[in-house]
């Protein structure tokens, strides 16, 4: 059995536009039903979600089948969750809060084994397709995406330098989090909030890296694939179906007086 390809990592690398759905939902069958509508990655996020690396594993086998590559974001800053999210077969990771060049070199290196790396070796993992995949430990990196979330004041001041690190394979524009270092948080939709964000993104791609970007707001988020993002998350899960059930209330509300 071969190393399975991330194709997701390829495309970005290509310039080509892979767009996402932010995915919240601990359900497999709800990720199974989204993997099948046509995006191109889903991003299953454990920091602010209810999910961690034991109800990520279903949601990661549910989405297998289909053509559509998982990426997850850990917690933190964190080589021990990041390794387990390897071990479970998460191929790309988003790592939140990255605020220094030594962060993300802590990133770079606990996403490769050593001697490049700090991973932790194990033999019989889902990565590594219980031992099937000869070599698995020698090539694995080649097929893992690092992307570095770049969200407070700090990252922005250092964004050339930490998307210069080794082993750094992209970096996300985090609004929510910008917003707030702006002193506006809940308002990522901001004038000032959006111009900062198309700043990084721009910075990122004069940077030689592909940048990525989540929105629900729709119009933002094509001024931002302008801009050179080039994986773009265009809602989350749980606000689809709140805006969908919220729609058809009202609908039906006015109809029946």
């Amino acid at each position: 059995m071969d190393l399975p390809q991330n194709r997701f990592k390829a495309a970005i690398r290509a310039g080509r536009q892979q767009i996402g759905m932010w995915c919240t939902i601990n359900d497999s069958t709800v990720a199974e039903m989204l993997a099948g509508c046509g995006f191109d990655w889903m991003m299953f996020d454990t920091e602010h979600a209810a999910l961690d690396p034991i109800s990520l594993v279903p949601l990661l086998q549910a989405v297998a089948a289909y053509p559509v590559h998982p990426v997850v974001r850990p917690g933190s800053l964190n080589p021990a969750e990041i390794k387990k999210l390897l071990d479970c077969g998460a191929q790309s990771i988003l790592v939140p809060y990255i605020q220094s060049v030594e962060e993300a070199r802590l990133a770079a290196a606990a996403v490769a084994y050593p001697p490049e790396g700090i991973r932790g070796v194990a033999g019989i993992t889902r990565a590594s397709r219980f031992g099937a995949i000869p070599g698995y430990h020698r090539r694995a990196r080649e097929e893992i995406c690092l992307i570095l979330q770049i969200e407070t004041l700090s990252a922005l001041e250092h964004l050339e330098e930490i998307a210069a690190v080794p082993g750094v394979d992209a970096i996300f524009v985090g609004p929510s989090d910008i917003a707030a270092a702006l002193g506006y948080p809940g308002e990522p939709g901001r004038a000032e909030v959006q111009q900062a964000c198309l700043d990084a993104v721009r910075r990122g791609v004069a940077a030689g890296v592909p940048v990525g970007f989540l929105s629900p707001d729709q119009d933002f988020v094509g001024r931002v694939i302008e801009a050179g993002a080039v994986f773009t998350a265009v809602d989350v899960d749980m606000n689809v179906l709140r805006k969908g059930a919220m729609e058809r209330a009202k609908t039906w509300r006015e109809r029946v007086g």
